[in-house]
């Protein structure tokens, strides 16, 4: 490190001048002898200050700053002494940062209380040197044995001294100085970008509002707005989210930030116009997501609306008679923009009026289609595609809460011939360049995906006249043709590929569920696809590419498209289907048990069904009732049921009752709350598998030990436990209210079969629980 000298200078630091300059000031009004001495004390710290005789320095600022008001000579020598405050301070060793840290970040505090004085020339260099101490970066080397602070402390002390909430309360002493509030707003724009503390000490200062209400002020530089939104931005991203929208929950802020857009909207021309923009749209998106900002009220929700369906929408709004909407950059995010705006505005139920009011979902529907034709849009084919899948990701969204628009908009239709589009032979080569369109580059695999989602999304609202308009469509056949392409497609282990088989399993069986002549039309070429996609590999669950939601959708696609219908269900158990789902029930996690379970339950209505899983051989020529019994100490070992070493009750009392269920105790519960026990059988695998043998028998199963015998008669007698155990449950909280209103502990049961009593047969309505 090199060291700086200066002969010229040989008593570099001199506390005392500082001092007896503090007394001169006192006690005389010589103007012409302190600003000699003002000078000295410049030359004296041109390389900046010491930490330690900062109390000094800034009580002579503070000395001059009151003898402004009589005399404008002090102005210049209080500049330069702020001009060397925003040097990095000096330390002579690496324990004075700590020490005189509280020093530091008061000195930097009093440098803010200076814009008292009423000089734009002060003003501005008090925001000089601020932004200097905070972002420049310090010098290496040594100053006469004096070391300047690191980049990072003054950052930190500038943090403490919270001089930002100074800053934000000194634009209401600017409102005459427009050079002086630019100024300002630049400083917060510097000392936000990286701090979340100093964003929150502006909104302490009420920052967010008040930058919102100067939105629109004069402005000679042309720089003022672009810093507030950028300001704004910062404070969005790092700052309180409650506080900044319980600020702007302010029809006055709101006023002036639409006033703001608009004349960006309509009047700006040049690209950095357009930036500005597109940056106070995506505030405005950022503030739509919260229904008490006042959008609403203000009109600049419908004002919003109606740009973001311009021109797929015509208006007669003369706002937008000469609006132009080129294919520049900035166009383009901000039709992008508009989209994710669309979907923030959903979040108010209020909102989807408007949005219906403005023929949202028409502006997006124009994206639907093929983009066979690139030359007669205005945009470029890369462009349109993007355009197009972001549209179809915000209809994901936004159409199921406007389901009238969606019919009227014939959605159901437009889907399914761009569907059409995605499987035909038809070149088109995908860009692939958006988020979107991640795993479609080279195909229509992009828009297929999305455009199946959104199906997924508008099927499984249990809207019957989405689901019947899709049926009379023929979506049953169409979906199953393009399941099958998939499975025997080379690249169906692709994230993409799987992803579309899964959302087409999900739409099938959100149609198919309930409805007889629905799963007729599934019929056996589904069932054979079912089967076909049960065979996949048990290992590849965790694959991270989405094996896992494709097992668990194939599984429930089987209980709603097959389960129910017997001419599905004989073709299922033709084409071994139990045998495969035992194989899976084997093979997989804990977690899809419950599933799978359920599925073989329902299957075991068919008298068919039971021969087929007494005949099932699994690993080292298990079978499928040693399979259940094993899955049935799984789950009592997980709950720490008390069980010997050869599975036999230990706790006679408690039978059934694990270690943590036995600390939780019996409350009392209002009656609208089920009990610990009927929670248990909803949640509790045991339930299914004792429902599964009550279908099978509990006598003559074949490939049991002695160990599953034990087990067996656990299971045997797990209605009449549960019984004992509801009725103990019932009398303890009897027991605990006495005189109490009984309607607060008497629970509704709707289990069905918990008060019947069961041999070796089994209603066929038990154990129905997904």
């Amino acid at each position: 490190m090199t060291a700086i000298q200066n002969p010229a200078i040989h008593t570099f630091f001199r506390p005392f001048l500082c001092i007896n300059l503090s007394l001169c000031l006192l006690q005389c009004n010589l103007v012409d002898r302190h600003l000699h001495a003002l000078k000295r004390v410049v030359k004296h710290y041109q390389f900046g200050f010491p930490i330690k005789d900062l109390v000094q320095v800034f009580k002579i600022l503070n000395l001059c700053a009151e003898k402004v008001k009589d005399q404008d000579a002090y102005i210049q020598p209080i500049c330069e002494i702020l001009k060397l405050c925003g040097l990095p301070f000096l330390k002579k060793k690496s324990s004075d940062e700590s020490n005189f840290a509280q020093v530091v970040s008061e000195s930097i505090s009093q440098m803010g209380y200076l814009l008292r004085v009423p000089s734009a020339e002060v003003r501005l260099q008090i925001c000089d040197s601020i932004m200097r101490l905070y972002s420049k970066e310090s010098p290496k080397q040594e100053i006469e044995e004096y070391y300047p602070t690191s980049k990072s402390y003054n950052m930190q002390m500038i943090e403490e001294s919270a001089v930002v909430e100074t800053l934000v309360m000194g634009l209401t002493l600017v409102g005459n100085q427009p050079k002086v509030k630019l100024r300002i707003i630049q400083t917060l724009q510097c000392l936000s970008r990286s701090s979340a503390m100093n964003c929150n000490l502006m909104l302490n200062a009420l920052a967010a509002n008040k930058i919102c209400r100067i939105l629109n002020d004069p402005d000679p530089s042309g720089q003022l707005l672009f810093c507030l939104s950028d300001v704004l931005w910062n404070l969005l991203e790092q700052a309180s989210k409650q506080e900044l929208v319980k600020q702007l929950s302010d029809f006055e802020c709101i006023y002036a930030m639409k006033e703001a857009f608009l004349n960006q909207m309509v009047n700006g021309h040049s690209n950095s116009d357009r930036q500005l923009r597109n940056d106070l749209l995506v505030i405005t998106t950022n503030l739509a997501e919260h229904p008490m900002i006042p959008l609403i009220e203000t009109g600049f929700t419908k004002l919003l609306i109606m740009f973001a369906v311009f021109p797929e929408v015509k208006s007669h709004n003369p706002l937008v008679q000469g609006l132009k909407i080129s294919s520049n950059h900035e166009d383009f995010e901000m039709k992008k923009i508009f989209f994710n705006l669309l979907v923030a505005l959903t979040n108010d139920l209020a909102s989807v009026q408007l949005l219906s009011e403005g023929g949202a979902l028409l502006a997006l529907f124009h994206y639907v289609q093929p983009n066979e034709n690139p030359g007669i849009r205005d945009w470029s084919p890369a462009q349109y595609e993007e355009l197009q899948l972001h549209a179809l990701a915000t209809l994901i969204s936004v159409a199921p809460v406007m389901v009238d628009d969606y019919m009227k908009c014939q959605g159901n239709t437009r889907l399914l011939l761009l569907l059409d589009w995605c499987v035909s032979q038809d070149p088109y080569y995908g860009k692939g360049n958006s988020f979107h369109a991640a795993g479609g580059r080279g195909s229509k695999k992009a828009q297929m995906c999305y455009c199946l989602r959104l199906l997924r999304s508008m099927a499984s609202l249990g809207e019957e006249l989405i689901n019947q308009n899709l049926l009379d469509q023929g979506i049953i056949s169409q979906l199953l043709d393009i399941l099958k392409i998939m499975i025997n497609s080379s690249e169906k282990e692709t994230k993409i590929n799987l992803d579309v088989q899964t959302d087409i399993l999900i739409i099938l069986s959100s149609i198919c569920e309930n409805d007889i002549h629905r799963k007729e039309l599934f019929g056996a070429f589904g069932v054979d696809i079912l089967a076909n996609l049960l065979k996949i590999d048990p290992n590849k669950f965790y694959s991270g590419k989405g094996h896992n939601k494709l097992i668990l959708a194939t599984v429930d696609c089987i209980w709603c498209c097959i389960v129910g219908c017997y001419t599905a269900e004989d073709s299922f158990l033709e084409m071994g289907g139990i045998f495969l789902l035992l194989d899976l029930l084997e093979a997989s996690s804990k977690r899809m048990h419950g599933l799978i379970l359920g599925t073989l339950l329902e299957l075991c209505d068919n008298p068919k069904t039971t021969s087929h899983i007494n005949v099932w051989r699994g690993k080292h020529d298990s079978t499928a009732a040693s399979l259940l019994l094993h899955l049935w100490r799984e789950e009592e070992k997980e709950m720490r049921v008390k069980r010997d070493e050869h599975g036999r009750i230990l706790d006679a009392k408690k039978p059934l009752l694990g270690i943590t269920q036995d600390a939780y105790g019996t409350i009392t519960l209002p009656s609208n709350r089920l009990c610990p026990t009927v929670i248990d059988l909803a949640e509790n695998s045991r339930v299914k598998i004792y429902s599964i043998f009550c279908k099978l028998g509990f006598e003559d199963l074949p490939g049991l030990s002695a160990h599953d015998y034990v087990t067996l008669a656990i299971v045997h007698g797990y209605l009449d436990f549960m019984k004992a155990k509801k009725d103990q449950e019932q009398g303890i909280e009897l027991s605990k209210v006495k005189k109490k209103d009984l309607s607060l502990i008497i629970h509704k049961t709707e289990i069905a079969g918990l008060h019947t009593t069961v041999s070796n047969s089994l209603p066929s309505n038990i154990g129905t629980y997904k």
